[in-house]
């Protein structure tokens, strides 16, 4: 028993470091989290890309709170020079200037904007979503046929928003996983698909940017 709620933790420890959304999960705008740098080698986006990723979060964040304070719960998360939005906002003009925000910020390529208008969610809500990102993570880690670091996991009220590189078999794998995690209301891929030759070229050739595309794939699993 020990054994296994040892490899649990592990498991679990392993899916903290690679889950972005985990950091400062209870301040009003949130970073969707710096790649770390022991990570860089195996993420399918260049190093380049990573740390443009890291300045875009860090601007877009000082942007929204220098116009919105503590009026707004938003959490930023950039892959691939994408943004996406998600949190809570108190009308639809913020929603709409958080977005005009953010698509102004230096190198942004897309906005994905799923800010809810409704008030700010409580403490006790985003630990559960920081806990489900914590879980999906750790199965995707567990996942054998999947690079688990090639997604980019985020939890807004029990909704969890899957972003990376990938094929349509990843794409698929990875939602059928989060799909099955305890607590989860919904999936949203947000994702940028490649075919098989893309991924074998990757290492040899510059990486182009696919289109965003964004799915909603609603599931049955209970929610807590």
């Amino acid at each position: 028993m020990m054994l296994r709620m040892n490899r649990t933790m592990c498991t679990l420890l392993a899916a903290a470091a690679l889950a972005g959304g985990l950091v400062g999960c209870a301040t009003p705008i949130v970073l969707g989290g710096a790649a770390l740098g022991g990570m860089m080698a195996i993420d399918r986006r260049t190093a380049g890309i990573q740390i443009e990723d890291e300045s875009i979060e860090l601007r877009a964040v000082n942007r929204i709170h220098g116009a919105y304070g503590d009026k707004v719960h938003i959490n930023v998360t950039s892959y691939n020079r994408q943004v996406l939005l998600t949190g809570e906002v108190p009308h639809a003009e913020a929603r709409e200037g958080i977005e005009k925000i953010v698509a102004g910020v230096e190198n942004v390529r897309s906005v994905v904007n799923d800010l809810a208008v409704m008030p700010n969610t409580s403490l006790a809500q985003r630990s559960n979503d920081t806990f489900i990102t914590g879980k999906v993570r750790a199965s995707l880690v567990d996942a054998k046929d999947l690079s688990a670091s090639s997604f980019k996991v985020v939890t807004e009220r029990n909704v969890v928003y899957l972003m990376g590189l990938v094929t349509q078999r990843e794409a698929a794998r990875a939602t059928a996983i989060a799909r099955g995690v305890m607590g989860v209301s919904k999936v949203v891929r947000v994702f940028e698909y490649l075919t098989d030759d893309d991924l074998a070229r990757m290492n040899a050739s510059p990486r182009r940017s696919a289109p965003v595309t964004q799915d909603n794939v609603e599931t049955s699993a209970p929610v807590r």
